[in-house]
């Protein structure tokens, strides 16, 4: 890989408000995971193998529930679905990624895609690269959170009440910069009306998957009207 310098320094500029939040997210799931009695080992291979965010806080649930594996493996399709709308949006921007691209679609986190979709970036970057840091850099925050918080919990107990929250309140900030890009309301109203529909009418197990499905059938039908908003 030849040096990268530039793509490496733009990639981290606007990586810091992942950086905030997934050290402390990062450090709760860590701790959650010691404060269960799990070995400081579980939590950190977790953040490198898995990295799946809102779905490693749930398993903390699956672990001590005791859930039967193929209900943890049906739970996870349902919660992290949404990962393949991603991607599909994305194939453009990861078309010629190479032997990055492995590690690139590994790495799309909510955050990662909310940064890569909504900031605009030096036309004289190499994207691939620029995409590949972006990812690696947000990835090594959620580890390090994970590994300060495993160590911590590890010796120090107390009550963790609330700390599962921090991940709700990143992807509030996230939203709020994405409309601030955009500037149309309508996918977050689109976003707004689906989840209250599915929270009042759908069991609380598939409320995730029914809410995205109906806010992408939305923003299908929409879509000439919102492109025309754009321009």
């Amino acid at each position: 890989m030849k040096t990268k310098t530039k793509e490496l320094k733009a990639a981290f500029k606007i990586s810091i408000p992942v950086l905030m939040g997934y050290c402390i997210l990062g450090f709760a799931f860590g701790l959650l995971m010691t404060s269960l009695h799990y070995n400081i080992s579980v939590p950190i291979i977790m953040s490198i193998f898995i990295y799946a965010g809102a779905l490693q806080f749930l398993a903390i649930g699956f672990l001590s529930s005791k859930l039967a594996l193929i209900d943890i493996f049906i739970a996870s399709i349902f919660v992290n679905i949404r990962q393949s709308f991603y991607g599909l949006s994305l194939l453009e921007k990861f078309k010629n990624s190479g032997k990055l691209k492995p590690y690139m679609i590994f790495s799309l986190t909510d955050e990662t895609y909310g940064l890569i979709t909504s900031i605009k970036i030096d036309k004289q970057l190499d994207k691939k690269y620029y995409y590949f840091f972006l990812g690696l850099f947000n990835q090594l925050y959620w580890i390090s959170g994970t590994i300060a918080g495993a160590l911590v919990g590890s010796f120090i107990k107390f009550d963790t009440k609330g700390l599962d929250f921090s991940l709700t309140a990143l992807f509030v900030v996230l939203a709020i910069e994405q409309y601030k890009v955009n500037k149309n309301p309508i996918p977050f109203i689109i976003g707004a009306i689906s989840s209250i529909i599915s929270i009042i009418f759908i069991p609380l197990d598939n409320m995730l998957i029914v809410s995205i499905s109906l806010s992408i059938i939305a923003l299908l039908l929409l879509k000439r009207n919102l492109n025309n908003g754009n321009n």
